[in-house]
């Protein structure tokens, strides 16, 4: 395994529960926002409504968002504890330091990211 990575394990370990614990957090906290929209004329009016209605599009994209990432840092973690933690997915090469620091949670190297940015 690669050094800077042995050496680091713990810190990019606490990186992403804390991203983790963050994103749990804001998931709580936008619940609201992504609820129906009640379609009451006389409390809400239209154009209030159309607000409430892009605000929910909004909160749900959010919501979306963050549960993807989520994935992504349960899977950085497994990686972490089955010890392949640090590789590229696709060319199994070292994602350098600086990426890793950058977003611990990153799958592949800054060639295989790039490569899949053209296509």
């Amino acid at each position: 395994m690669v050094y800077y990575v042995l050496m680091d394990m713990k810190n990019f370990k606490q990186k992403l529960l804390a991203l983790e614990s963050e994103l749990t957090h804001l998931k709580s906290t936008n619940k609201n926002a992504s609820d129906i929209v009640e379609l009451d004329q006389a409390a809400v009016g239209r154009l209030s409504r159309m607000d409430a209605l892009q605000a929910q599009a909004m909160a749900q994209e959010t919501n979306r968002r963050n549960e993807l990432e989520l994935t992504r840092i349960n899977s950085a973690l497994q990686r972490i504890e089955d010890n392949n933690y640090g590789y590229c997915l696709r060319c199994d090469k070292e994602i350098s330091e600086n990426r890793l620091n950058i977003n611990p949670a990153v799958t592949l190297c800054i060639n295989c990211a790039s490569q899949s940015e053209q296509n």
